[in-house]
């Protein structure tokens, strides 16, 4: 029996060892307690990452029409 057949009596072959229990329990948000997001980017660093992006666009191009 290989790894992608069944087993015999229907269910799935074993997969190996399950994860290690870290002692932690997994926990949701009630409904008093808000979940907590990130907070959105600056303008100023959402600015650079667009600058960057536009900076590597013109690399591109320039670098493709020069090679060409």
């Amino acid at each position: 029996m290989t790894a992608h057949e069944p087993a015999h009596d229907g269910t799935a072959p074993d997969t190996g060892p399950a994860a290690p229990d870290t002692g932690v329990p997994a926990t949701r948000a009630t409904a008093d307690e808000q979940p907590r997001y990130e907070p959105p980017p600056s303008v100023g660093k959402l600015f650079f990452w667009v600058l960057l992006f536009v900076l590597a666009a013109v690399v591109v191009v320039v670098g493709g029409v020069y090679f060409t």
